[in-house]
């Protein structure tokens, strides 16, 4: 149970080779910013750069001035490495599965 006036909320961030979710206390009316702030995973992973990152909460993108509220798990996402658009034409050009075609059971 939180404290009156004040917030538990998660922040997860998944890096290549491990992963972190920090449980934070945060004041009632923080920002996504403010929870990634306390979490202390800025200081963890180096990569994250808050200007490149996206950052959503239950898989909803959101922005860092976006309230939190009790209970949210705040997600850090990785910039992608490669276009989703790319894979699929590599593989259609390979004759693999597409996305257009479903394989039967």
């Amino acid at each position: 149970m939180s404290k009156p006036g004040a917030w538990r909320v998660q922040v997860a961030y998944a890096a290549p080779a491990r992963q972190e979710v920090v449980e934070v206390t945060v004041p009632a009316g923080a920002t996504i910013e403010d929870a990634i702030r306390l979490s202390g995973v800025l200081a963890r992973f180096a990569e994250i750069d808050l200007s490149r990152n996206r950052v959503g909460i239950y898989g909803e993108a959101a922005h860092l001035q976006d309230p939190v509220h009790d209970g949210d798990r705040v997600e850090i996402y990785r910039p992608l490495q490669v276009d989703p658009k790319e894979i699929r034409r590599r593989r259609a050009r390979r004759g693999g599965r597409s996305a257009g075609r479903r394989q039967k059971l």
